[in-house]
């Protein structure tokens, strides 16, 4: 899978997946940083990449239809030191090989994951 690690997120996600054979790309590497969320969507839409981010606008599914996109994933976290977020993170990798993204919205809490979408 490919993805896009929003500014907001440890440099650290982006190497969990790169490891995990997947593709990763930091806003930072692609002098992305402050841009506008419909921006950095489109860009991820135009690359077919997820976006992970800690930005809970991209929650909103009238703004962002998850149907419209290779899927988001944003982490709910009470607490965004890099440790707490790396923890619940490193949580999810599992669920990457067995439950949809493309097309679909994760919302990732310290003990739960919600996905929003439809199969097509």
């Amino acid at each position: 899978m490919q993805f896009k690690i929003d500014e907001n997120l440890p440099v650290e996600i982006s190497e969990i997946l790169l490891n995990g054979r997947h593709d990763a790309k930091t806003v930072n590497d692609q002098q992305l940083k402050g841009t506008k969320d419909e921006v950095l969507i489109n860009v991820c839409k135009e690359e077919n990449r997820a976006l992970i981010t800690l930005d809970t606008d991209f929650s909103d599914i009238r703004t962002y239809p998850p149907q419209e996109f290779s899927g988001i994933i944003v982490l709910r976290v009470g607490s965004q030191a890099k440790q707490h977020v790396m923890k619940v993170f490193q949580r999810i990798l599992p669920i990457l090989d067995r439950e949809p993204l493309p097309r679909h919205l994760w919302i990732v809490e310290e003990t739960t994951v919600r996905i929003r979408g439809r199969e097509e």
